[in-house]
């Protein structure tokens, strides 16, 4: 049932980014749009198999509802906030590349940096949620699941390698579709995600044991040796 939770919600993720790539730009005829979403499908599908395998606790974090309780009313406003920006931002890639092309196409290597930096941030991605079996869309409660501090591994970089994960992978899907002027506006999306961290950690500092040493130990929310 875990399993069959994760594939639904990673087959709406994929239909998701169909529509809002697809439609805006008026035509399926894209063929740097539909190589992301079968590259994308592929690739979610595989990581919920390999969490529903091996990190099944993860998975949980992300697909069980009721997994977190009484989500702090900021956050809610943050995550919403978050959500329209970057529906908002995938529909102006979708007609930028297809209708107005404010900045010129970026050169071919510009578009492989994208794809490597779009693969990389999903790995991080990928690697911050195996890592942690509290990493839930969402701040609040996981009292019930018992949750505690992770330290280890990538989190002993990073206190935060999920939304680093998410802000390099947007990157470079805006560099391989083809939209500089995305790119440019990409800022747009960092600061709720800014929001949502800060949010976050006040809700950990308060009501998990050891948050607080924890950030003495790993001093960088997002970016090593920066922030």
């Amino acid at each position: 049932m875990l399993m069959l939770k994760g594939l639904v919600r990673s087959l709406f993720q994929i239909g998701f980014f169909a529509a809002v790539f697809l439609i805006p730009a008026g035509t399926w005829r894209w063929p740097r749009a539909l190589q992301f979403l079968v590259v994308f499908g592929a690739l979610s599908l595989l990581m919920v198999a390999a969490l529903a395998r091996w990190a099944p606790a993860s998975l949980e974090a992300r697909v069980q509802r009721g997994a977190v309780k009484n989500q702090p009313a900021a956050d809610k406003v943050a995550s919403l906030i978050l959500g329209v920006l970057n529906i908002a931002w995938f529909v102006f890639i979708a007609i930028d590349v297809n209708r107005f092309q404010i900045i010129p196409l970026p050169p071919m290597w510009l578009s492989i940096l994208g794809v490597a930096l779009g693969l990389s941030g999903y790995a991080v991605m990928v690697t911050a949620i195996w890592h942690n079996p509290f990493a839930a869309p969402i701040v609040g409660d996981q009292s019930d699941r018992h949750q505690v501090v992770i330290d280890s591994g990538i989190y002993g970089r990073v206190r935060h390698p999920l939304y680093l994960g998410y802000i390099v992978f947007l990157a470079g899907l805006a560099l391989w579709l083809g939209s500089i002027a995305s790119l440019i506006l990409l800022p747009l999306i960092v600061v709720p995600v800014v929001a949502r961290i800060l949010i976050e950690e006040r809700n950990l500092r308060e009501n998990l044991a050891g948050y607080s040493e924890y950030t003495t130990r790993v001093p960088h929310r997002l970016v090593p040796l920066v922030w």
